[in-house]
């Protein structure tokens, strides 16, 4: 058997679009402002639900808050929110759908600091990630996910807590919480397999 599935998560192995997510894209940098953006909007839509639920939506959710952008999200008024809550290939919760058009505003302002979303989230790298042996020994939040989430709340964004900002550093490569035993274990190029970090910014 491929070693690579043996250390799959339990929740990688729920469908062939999780299997795929996790070998792919799961805790590969990302480090632009819109696909930062895009993978906090996805969490914010995820929060109560299942990922692979969000996964399975992923295209109407880009089709409809336009790729992503964060300048054509930010743009998005009354009427907008209005057709989304029609939408039935999305996640219809008004309050996500706000709290993401909203989010959009915030990563705007941050430009006004000469800073971005994603400059702002990569600034949490820390110097050593996680090495954990098991899937229990994996925290589902942590100090910086949690002085993250102020930061951004401090800044105008939502749906932001520390179990989200801490599922967000995992999905883009802020931290590294594969196995040690996983052959993806340090795959994301910014810590080596000990879980030391290998490059001074990952943008």
């Amino acid at each position: 058997m491929n070693s690579t599935l043996t250390t799959l998560p339990s929740w990688a192995r729920t469908s062939e679009l999780m299997e795929h997510y996790y070998l792919t894209e799961w805790g590969v940098p990302v480090t632009d402002e819109t696909g930062v953006f895009e993978r906090v909007s996805l969490e914010v839509f995820q929060c109560g639900l299942s990922w692979s639920t969000i996964l399975a939506r992923r295209e109407a959710f880009r089709e409809v808050f336009h790729s992503f952008e964060v300048d054509r999200v930010a743009a998005m008024g009354e009427s907008d929110v209005e057709r989304l809550m029609g939408d039935r290939r999305i996640i219809r919760n008004r309050r996500k759908i706000e709290a993401t058009i909203g989010n959009a505003r915030a990563a705007q302002a941050l430009r006004e600091e000469g800073t971005d979303l994603a400059t702002l989230l990569w600034r949490y790298v820390p110097e050593r990630t996680y090495a954990p042996r098991t899937q229990e020994e994996i925290p589902s939040r942590d100090e910086t996910s949690t002085q993250m989430s102020k930061d951004l709340k401090a800044r105008g964004f939502s749906f932001v807590g520390p179990t989200t900002c801490f599922a967000l550093m995992e999905a883009i490569g802020i931290v590294d919480t594969h196995l040690v035993t996983s052959p993806r274990r340090g795959s994301s190029g910014v810590f080596d397999s000990d879980g030391h970090r290998t490059c001074a910014v990952a943008r």
